[in-house]
């Protein structure tokens, strides 16, 4: 990856993210941006200053979808994408749990999730199609083939938004 500039700081921040099973189904979310336009992922959010990662994925998860995730394991995979250009380093932690207790409810303070469904691998496979690389490559990934373990993503992003942007994965 390409060394940013000391000059201008690249803004950081750290995604909890989890894969919630329910049997085969996995839960994913409906999210709208601040753009208006929607895509979906698995529940999750940033890590507040002072939180522990776990506590703020249990966190995110209850708020965007009224589940309580009783137990975490993982991380699954991790997530590095840096967009110089852009300004931004997103480093994204992934756990997985099957215990979980409550339905499901939306109550996200930052009005972002509009939806939470469990999907069967294959139909979430198909809702991630034509996402953020970034996002939609390893849970594919994993939807496609479970592994046990952890697996690290990295990405560079080039360009300066979305509709020119220029993705390479990096081992």
């Amino acid at each position: 990856m390409q060394n940013h500039p000391p000059s201008s700081p690249l803004r950081e921040w750290t995604v909890a993210a989890g894969i919630v099973r329910n049997g085969d189904s996995v839960l994913m979310v409906r999210n709208r941006r601040k753009n208006g336009t929607c895509d979906w992922s698995t529940p999750g959010g940033v890590v507040e200053p002072g939180e522990a990662l776990l506590e703020a994925l249990s966190r995110e998860v209850r708020e965007e979808t009224g589940l309580n995730v009783t137990n975490w394991a993982g991380p699954v995979y991790t997530v590095v994408a840096v967009a110089p250009a852009m300004g931004w380093h997103l480093t994204v932690e992934v756990y997985r749990s099957d215990a979980f207790t409550g339905t499901i409810e939306i109550d996200d303070p930052d009005k972002i999730v509009e939806e939470a469904v469990f999907l069967a691998p294959q139909e979430a496979v198909a809702t991630l199609a034509g996402h953020s690389q970034w996002v939609a490559e390893p849970i594919t990934d994993w939807l496609t083939e479970p592994w046990d373990g952890h697996r690290q993503y990295g990405y560079e992003l080039s360009g300066v938004d979305r509709a020119t942007l220029s993705v390479q994965r990096h081992q």
